[in-house]
């Protein structure tokens, strides 16, 4: 096993006969998620693949505007009268049409969005998408014509408009959106966190999983980078009018809980502890293995405290439980892996719908603090768990969506801890603590109060590796 903390999972291997392996995925989507296929009927396959070739191919070399225009006229307008250059792809949506199978057809069309949408992401044509996006809202249905073929067309792309699909397409312009209804609102600041089942889902092409996967990633990038600067500034003589927005909801509150975070450093800092964890465990049994975990997600909590309490119950019951038949098996990744995923369930949600009762108990007693440092404590040692750990938040945040803010703000204040906190720990700005020269220190407690420190951040190398876009064939 590796050494260093965010370990990643390895093959797993058996030299003995009656060692089990378990298989899994570096995402692990055990859910009976499949792999997205195209159908076996040769006609559709053929239809799709002159569709996709002949956008890619118009995408790279035409202006965006001509490009959506070309889009427009194969799904909503079917003009006849087509050049020849699109002749071919005019035929193969008829061909989908004709084939009667919406599936394939909705497949195919969500793949053409998403291949103009990354060769416009690519190349930074960021209001393109937008007009994609928008351009289903503005396609009026004309109910009246004679054509069944047409009829067919329209009905499959209004259903494709009110869809789930549409709504996935519609979280690439979510940053662009400004008069969105008040429900949507608070939603949208944890865009990169929907983002994430649409990239973990191997029944979505590839090109909306690598889509989803840049746009995540630069949402959390400009969260980090408005969050520095917004904390390199807030420490300084600059006028409250200058200041840069704070992207968090916390108000000046972010500094003392950056604070209070970055205080913790050295011997109990939580990536220390999980590099002295990941250690100890070199040569457990997965049995030996189970008690220690907990032991070191709950250390440091306050142990009689009454969320404490529940914590460390569900904990242990749900550890007892778990894999029961490899208690004797020495430790390995996979094990970790698929470990660290039932824990973070247990913390969240445990049916992909509804929140944990775990999750509600820890908030409802207004410790959303503890609920974050567990859940940063499973990642630290298990880095593979992230994306599951992700793709669980925009759940609870789907599940929390149908209420006003004003109704859930603990679970936004907890929402806007996790980010902070993982920005801090689990991303590649270093926030450091240094204290303020005093004039006069008259108290004991002047030593320690974290008011006489400032945050500063600086950047610090790392290395993503990159998930397979397929699954582990083995």
């Amino acid at each position: 096993m590796s050494t260093t903390s965010g370990r990643q999972p390895q093959d797993l291997q058996s030299n003995a006969e009656d060692q089990p392996s378990i298989e899994f995925s570096i995402d692990e989507l055990d859910s009976g998620i499949q792999v997205y296929r195209s159908s076996g009927v040769p006609e559709i396959y053929q239809a799709q693949q002159t569709l996709y070739q002949f956008l890619l191919e118009i995408v790279k070399q035409w202006p965006p505007e001509e490009v959506l225009l070309e889009f427009k006229r194969l799904f909503f307008y079917q003009i006849e009268q087509i050049e020849v250059t699109s002749s071919g792809a005019v035929h193969a949506v008829h061909q989908l049409v004709l084939q009667n199978d919406e599936i394939e057809f909705r497949n195919a069309l969500k793949r053409c969005c998403y291949i103009l949408v990354n060769n416009w992401d690519a190349a930074r044509q960021y209001k393109a998408i937008q007009d994609l996006v928008l351009a289903f809202q503005d396609f009026a249905i004309e109910t009246q014509t004679i054509s069944p073929s047409l009829k067919q067309l329209k009905s499959w792309i209004e259903n494709f408009r009110n869809s789930k699909d549409y709504d996935e397409l519609k979280l690439f312009i979510a940053r662009y959106e400004e008069s969105q209804p008040q429900k949507e609102k608070w939603i949208s600041r944890y865009t990169s966190y929907l983002l994430v089942p649409q990239y973990v889902n191997f029944k979505n092409p590839i090109e909306q999983r690598e889509a989803a996967r840049a746009l995540s990633r630069q949402l959390k990038d400009r969260f980090k980078f408005d969050l520095a600067m917004y904390i390199a500034k807030s420490q300084s003589a600059t006028s409250p009018e200058k200041l840069p927005r704070n992207p968090t909801i916390l108000g000046d509150n972010v500094l003392m809980l950056i604070k209070a975070i970055v205080a913790k450093r050295g011997q109990f800092s939580y990536a220390n502890l999980a590099n002295i964890f990941i250690n100890q465990i070199q040569t457990l049994t997965y049995g030996e293995f189970k008690p220690s975990l907990q032991k070191y997600l709950i250390f440091s909590v306050e142990q009689h405290s009454n969320f404490a309490i529940a914590l460390q119950s569900r904990l242990a019951e749900r550890l007892d439980s778990l894999y029961l038949d490899y208690n004797s098996v020495p430790l390995n990744d996979a094990l970790i892996l698929r470990t660290c995923n039932r824990l973070i369930e247990t913390l969240t949600t445990e049916n992909r719908k509804d929140p944990s009762l775990l999750f509600v108990t820890l908030l409802s007693q207004g410790n959303p603090m503890t609920l974050v440092i567990v859940l940063l404590k499973l990642v630290l040692i298990c880095n593979a768990s992230r994306s599951h750990l992700e793709a669980q938040i925009a759940v609870l945040i789907r599940y929390y969506e149908q209420f006003p803010e004003q109704d859930c703000n603990w679970v936004v204040n907890f929402l806007e801890i996790f980010n902070v906190v993982f920005a801090i720990h689990a991303e590649n700005v270093q926030y450091n603590l240094v204290k303020m020269q005093q004039e006069q220190e008259a108290t004991p407690q002047a030593k320690t109060s974290l008011d006489h420190y400032r945050i500063f951040s600086q950047m610090k190398p790392i290395i993503r590796p990159k998930p397979p876009i397929q699954p582990d064939p083995s």
